[in-house]
């Protein structure tokens, strides 16, 4: 009964989502069912109303969804609207750019339809009810944050809305809806408890340590160093609740160690009755997998450093492209599948992953993972994903495993970062921040571990990379540096699995155009509706 808050019964999501129609996205509440007094006749039912937001909040589907926008990933079979955006080739009318505006307008709708009904429910504890106000008014603000990172300005009300004002009304300006998201959660930190104070049945509800990271995340998108600074100083002094870093990397994401201490915000899984199943087309197909559908890039295989410390672009690293997967970055392995891996099934037997061309047969082994060329049902990329795999899924990968959406880890990397655009990085900060995230991982060589006297920047942007790796945020992250315009555009890269396994695999080319995609396009379905909707630039 532990994850109960988000982790609700398939039939009351249904029976919401049934109410939820409309012919604009902006008007999605129920006139007539869950907003009467025949429904607010007790904390259950309001309870049930914030499940359903919770739910809308984000899902599986985003959360891979973005890391194949960025250059971390490959999309190795058919169109998706992934595909299509990173080939440059999107319109306003592709299916992403209405799915995900439809979806962060309905959780919004959820949660005001939930803030003007809660305060009627009869004989409900205040003090329950101040901090179900408050994990609403969290939800609220993040979807909008959501909806201002991907299309700017956005449509912003803090009501429900007449079908006649959704018809009609017309974007805020982004600085206005970031205004709005910073204050609710500044305010709602003073509301919620430190995680410490819930009990073990309310693990996974929003806590004042959520609401600061995600102020934190907001002006880190905006490149406001000093505010990212002083939030995440107070985060790592314990003043929000007290985090720590998992011991074990690849432990933090298993399911036996949710709502560990490094977790500050999850979405809550559970096997038969909330699952996720994005993993069933990557992961290798001879231990479960269905398809490739989307794989790690040589790019991402290269980013990791060798474990003295050193790119494996130096002369001096030890780095071997004959061998090229030994003595690496211990997190490699904890992230992604390559030739030789040995794969820990959920007994605990191990499987060896044969993915060259050619070596499956001479090891008397079934050739399903072998890279055979563009659009196969194996990997595209001569790779497939290890973290975030659930070894308690049944057949089918219809995983349980809560996927983690703030941790403690991203506090001391943005601190880390925010420290050093400052001109404030010195070795006490880099102790503190990624010293101890290598330590964790495994590094024990002096030149990993000690501050360094290399391009500061470069080796903190590429720790974040790593440490993130398939989390969902480095597609923001190469936004805000401007690396996108570099890193997506150009054909990405798979193995030396090419030309009798003497090239490096090259993949379809990637367009990114500076002038318009940083930002999604405003839905045309939403405009056709709305006249007073304009569109981004380019589209």
């Amino acid at each position: 009964m532990e994850k109960k808050i988000r982790k609700y019964s398939v039939g009351i999501v249904a029976m919401f989502l049934a109410f939820f129609t409309s012919c604009n996205d902006l008007d999605l509440a129920p006139t007539n069912k869950f907003t009467d007094l025949n429904y607010w006749t007790s904390p259950e039912k309001a309870s049930a109303v914030l499940n359903m937001a919770y739910s809308q909040m984000f899902g599986a589907n985003y959360f891979f969804a973005n890391e194949r926008l960025s250059d971390n990933l490959y999309e190795g079979r058919g169109n998706t609207d992934e595909k299509i955006i990173t080939s440059g080739q999107a319109d306003a009318a592709l299916g992403r750019f209405a799915n995900e505006w439809r979806n962060s307008y309905e959780g919004i709708k959820t949660c005001h339809t939930f803030l003007e009904n809660v305060d009627i429910v009869p004989n409900m504890d205040e003090t329950l009810k101040a901090r179900m106000k408050a994990e609403a008014r969290f939800i609220r603000a993040f979807l909008f944050f959501r909806l201002t990172s991907q299309y700017g300005d956005v449509p912003l009300f803090e009501q429900n809305l007449s079908l006649e004002e959704a018809n009609n009304i017309a974007r805020s300006p982004k600085s206005d809806v970031l205004d709005f998201v910073r204050k609710e959660l500044n305010e709602v930190a003073t509301i919620l408890p430190v995680k410490e104070e819930y009990a073990s049945f309310d693990n996974g509800r929003i806590s004042k340590g959520a609401a600061m990271t995600l102020l934190a995340r907001t002006y880190l998108y905006e490149n406001d160093w000093t505010n990212v600074a002083s939030i995440c100083e107070e985060i790592m002094d314990g003043t929000y609740g007290q985090y720590e870093l998992f011991p074990s990397y690849s432990g933090l994401f298993m399911p036996e160690n949710e709502y560990n201490d490094e977790v500050i915000l999850d979405l809550g899984y559970v096997l038969i009755e909330r699952t996720w199943s994005e993993f069933y087309d990557a992961i290798p197909i001879s231990v479960g997998g269905r398809i490739n559908a989307f794989a790690p890039t040589q790019e991402l295989v290269d980013a990791y450093i060798m474990k003295n410390g050193k790119n494996i672009s130096d002369a001096n690293s030890g780095y071997n492209e004959d061998n090229p997967y030994v003595n690496r970055d211990p997190r490699f392995e904890a992230t992604i599948v390559y030739h030789g891996y040995q794969w820990t099934k959920g007994d605990g037997t191990t499987s060896t992953i044969y993915i060259k061309p050619g070596s499956s047969e001479a090891a008397g082994a079934s050739n399903l993972d072998e890279y055979a060329g563009p659009g196969q049902n194996s990997t595209g990329t001569g790779y497939y994903l290890r973290k975030y795999f659930d070894p308690t899924a049944p057949v089918g990968v219809a995983a349980g495993l809560n996927l983690i959406l703030m941790r403690y880890a991203d506090v001391l990397l943005m601190y880390a970062e925010a420290k050093n655009e400052l001109g404030q990085m010195d070795e006490t900060i880099w102790n503190k921040t990624i010293r101890v995230l290598r330590v964790r991982a495994g590094f024990t060589d002096a030149d990993a571990l000690d501050y360094p006297a290399g391009d500061l920047r470069e080796i903190i942007r590429r720790e974040r990379r790593i440490e993130l790796a398939i989390e969902g945020l480095r597609l923001f992250d190469i936004r805000r540096w401007g690396t996108i315009e570099t890193v997506m555009n150009g054909n990405p890269h798979g193995a030396k699995f090419a030309a009798g396994n003497t090239q490096y695999i090259q993949l379809d080319q990637r367009k990114f155009d500076s002038e318009r995609d940083y930002l999604f396009a405003i839905p045309q379905s939403q405009r056709d509706i709305n006249k007073n909707l304009t569109q981004n630039p380019g589209y």
